[in-house]
């Protein structure tokens, strides 16, 4: 495996990152200030900011519910935003898949848990839960399992089998737990806390050809190149904030090729329209800025941040140990370091971060019951965050150690 040369990917891409970052208002109009929490959320760039000004402004109206012009140019923005979702995630058979506009994530993998999976569980059959993913990807399977308790169907959650020494899913451990009866499988494709990626394309070898796999791509989309022709998941969720769009976007692929159509149940009232039109313009600025340069960017900086972490006895850094220099053959980690000072509080941690100027996030990240039992500090990096800033926070980090 070729180790790949961070420094190298900095220098190289410098150029383009400064014209990407001089995209983002508020991050240049708060040059004393550095955003660290794009997993929370993303910075918008101006692309996204006029498109919403756009709509608001000669185009706002409700869809699919009037003949005149404004109406039927909205209608027809959402119904060719489900095409441009398709195309972002360069889906293999468009013409079978379909897209249902959410809230974001959570909602969506909700919606997937309370509309679709009940038609498609009976008596005895399990579902696999990623019980030290966010807690959004585990709620809705325990919530689907109440509902079809309540109807006199009941089926069984197994844990997901994590690798202790890197936080990854033990692939080998879930083929030998997987079975005939394992109809849904619920899956992180990258992890919001430790950063790696979940190496999804081995799920489907581990559970075979008939379960449905689900995936949260709430940190991917928008983050890195997702190729739906690599991953075979029946379902993919994203949220629209974390990709640059408004807040209370968000979408649900659904593949339609295992178990029943995938049509979320109930009247489904108006649409976001603002939140669907800048989800447009997100996929729009992403792909021109191209999302595998976002992540070598990002990757890079990450790389950096934990190559000097190491050299500090003070902090532990959450995660595959192997993998934080940055040299390291295993370097798997996306734009998100998680890490821990060993005798100052992680709430204490993140003001005095603040302080500098830092905006991080610093409590226990909304992990599930199997997770990190302590707070920690997380930085998450996205293509507005420079070579500088992660230096400034490490000359911080360096002195409090």
């Amino acid at each position: 495996m070729a180790v790949p040369d961070h420094a190298a990917a900095t220098e190289e891409l410098r150029a383009w990152q400064q014209a990407l970052r001089a995209q983002f208002p508020i991050v240049t109009g708060h040059p004393d200030l550095v955003y660290l929490d794009s997993a929370a959320t993303a910075q918008k760039p101006r692309a996204v900011l006029d498109a919403v000004q756009t709509y608001l402004t000669t185009t706002n109206a409700n869809a699919g519910r009037g003949t005149y012009t404004w109406a039927n140019r909205t209608t027809t923005l959402v119904e060719q935003a489900r095409d441009r979702v398709k195309r972002f995630l360069g889906d293999p058979a468009p013409e079978r898949s379909s897209v249902h506009f959410t809230s974001g994530a959570t909602e969506g993998l909700r919606t997937v848990g309370r509309d679709w999976l009940p038609r498609f569980l009976a008596d005895g059959d399990e579902i696999v839960v990623p019980v030290a993913d966010h807690q959004a990807n585990i709620s809705p399977w325990e919530e689907a399992r109440r509902q079809l308790a309540r109807q006199g169907v009941h089926v069984k959650l197994l844990p997901m089998p994590y690798q202790q020494a890197s936080g990854d899913y033990d692939h080998t451990a879930l083929a030998d737990i997987a079975g005939p009866r394992t109809r849904c499988v619920a899956v992180t494709h990258v992890h919001h806390v430790y950063g790696g990626d979940m190496n999804i394309h081995r799920i489907r070898r581990a559970v075979g050809p008939d379960a449905v796999i689900c995936l949260d791509a709430a940190q991917s989309v928008g983050h890195l190149p997702v190729e739906l022709s690599r991953l075979d998941a029946d379902f993919v969720v994203f949220s629209g904030h974390k990709a640059m769009a408004l807040p209370g976007s968000g979408a649900v692929w659904a593949r339609q090729a295992r178990g029943p159509e995938f049509a979320p149940g109930g009247w489904s009232g108006t649409p976001n329209t603002v939140g669907i039109a800048s989800l447009v313009a997100a996929l729009d600025w992403l792909d021109g800025a191209g999302t595998e340069r976002i992540e070598r960017w990002t990757v890079a900086l990450a790389a950096r941040l934990t190559e000097a972490l190491r050299h500090l006895d003070a902090y532990e850094v959450l995660g595959c140990r192997t993998s934080l220099a940055a040299d390291s053959p295993v370097q798997r980690r996306q734009g998100i370091v998680t890490f821990r000072h060993r005798d100052i509080d992680s709430g204490d941690l993140g003001f005095i971060l603040f302080s500098h100027g830092f905006m991080v996030r610093s409590d226990s990240h909304c992990q599930g019951g199997a997770g990190e039992k302590s707070d920690s500090v997380r930085v998450s990096l996205h293509v507005y965050n420079s070579t500088e800033e992660i230096d400034r926070l490490l000359s911080v980090l360096t002195t409090l150690g």
